[in-house]
């Protein structure tokens, strides 16, 4: 039997407040990734389901299969209703084209199911507990009944166009497909195979992808007489204090080059040169600021900040917290996503001799 993938790439993206089907997910769009998996899973043809904007995509796709584009209707209902008019497989597979990260097995799953049983709903048992309230009254529903669907939806073709010839709206196939023939046959699905309908969703699919970014920092500077000791943002009473162009804050310089280097954007000595004077004696918290500034601009945000400081003396133990909420503050990021250490060298190197503190520091910046 042959399939037909009706992939539905008309809807309006309202609830995202962008267009999430036509906009590439690291390089490539929800439409594509869709259509993908329906081809790998076993659809030997596609009806692309379109609105003007997915229209455009869609015509700059490379397709290797058959295909044909239609347009779609003011509700899903009629989008699926005019996929379905064209279809020519005995097997037609409806899938939302925003659950672009669907696996191939599972599209496969559902055509063999379709085969068999007449349809094969990918759906998610509902494990936690589900109460219908309605005015002062509930009622707990049993959730061993209870199923979370997705897509794809696989059915026989001419049953699921008698289903649909019978008329009524639904927001899934197998509502209608269930009226004609009964419940469907369910394929179990996936947790990854996630639609993307709201920010998050979006924020999800690109770090799915992408994953977090790392970066690495280190910096050293020398101790001398004369200067305030500023680590983290934060004054150490000491009888020294850290010889730099700016305020020499070597745990903010480290942590800085860390967030640098996830975005690949050099270090602090490329952005701040020490032959610039706007910068001679600059708080280095203006400087983190900044940084920060460049991580938003790329609709990111700072994770996690994990940082040692290597010195024999001053103790750091008392002015940690203080450090952690001053860093954490200017980031904009939760205290609890900073994490500030302090160790010794033993009397070793210069750290352990006094003549100079270090600082290194790992960073993670992900979409927000």
């Amino acid at each position: 039997m042959s399939a037909t993938g009706i992939l539905l790439c008309a809807g309006s993206s309202s609830r995202m407040g962008f267009d999430k089907l036509n906009t590439p997910l690291c390089g490539k769009t929800a439409i594509e990734r869709s259509m993908d998996a329906l081809i790998e899973g076993g659809c030997d043809s596609i009806v692309f389901v379109v609105s003007g904007a997915s229209e455009k995509t869609v015509s700059a796709l490379s397709c290797p299969v058959p295909f044909t584009v239609v347009q779609g209707g003011k509700e899903r209902t009629d989008s699926v209703r005019n996929g379905l008019t064209v279809a020519s497989g005995e097997i037609a597979v409806i899938h939302d084209a925003a659950r672009c990260f669907v696996q191939p097995a599972l599209v496969s799953a559902c055509i063999e199911a379709a085969k068999e049983f007449g349809s094969g709903v990918a759906a998610i048992p509902v494990t936690d507990t589900v109460m219908r309230i309605e005015g002062i009254g509930s009622e707990t529903l049993d959730r061993s009944k209870l199923f979370r669907m997705q897509t794809p939806q696989a059915f026989r073709l001419d049953q699921i166009l008698t289903a649909y010839a019978s008329g009524g709206t639904a927001t899934d196939d197998a509502t209608l497909y269930a009226k004609a023939f009964g419940a469907p046959h369910i394929v179990l699905g996936s947790e990854d195979n996630r639609k993307l309908t709201a920010e998050a969703d979006w924020t999800w699919a690109r770090e799915r992808l992408e994953g977090p970014l790392f970066g690495i920092g280190f910096d050293t500077h020398r101790l001398v007489e004369g200067r305030k000791l500023i680590l983290g943002g934060v004054e150490i009473p000491f009888e020294k204090g850290l010889l730099g162009h700016s305020d020499a804050d070597v745990l903010l310089h480290a942590i800085m080059d860390a967030i640098l280097g996830c975005l690949k954007l050099g270090d602090i000595g490329k952005l701040f040169p020490d032959t610039d004077e706007r910068y001679r004696g600059i708080s280095s918290r203006v400087l983190l600021a900044h940084v920060n500034e460049l991580v938003q601009k790329r609709d990111m945000v700072v994770r996690h900040i994990d940082a040692t400081v290597i010195c024999q003396r001053p103790k750091l133990a008392p002015y940690r917290n203080e450090i952690e909420r001053t860093i954490a503050a200017d980031l904009g990021i939760s205290p609890d996503a900073v994490s500030v250490k302090a160790t010794t060298t033993e009397g070793m190197n210069d750290e352990g001799k006094g003549l100079c503190i270090s600082a290194q520091a790992i960073a993670s910046v992900g979409h927000r």
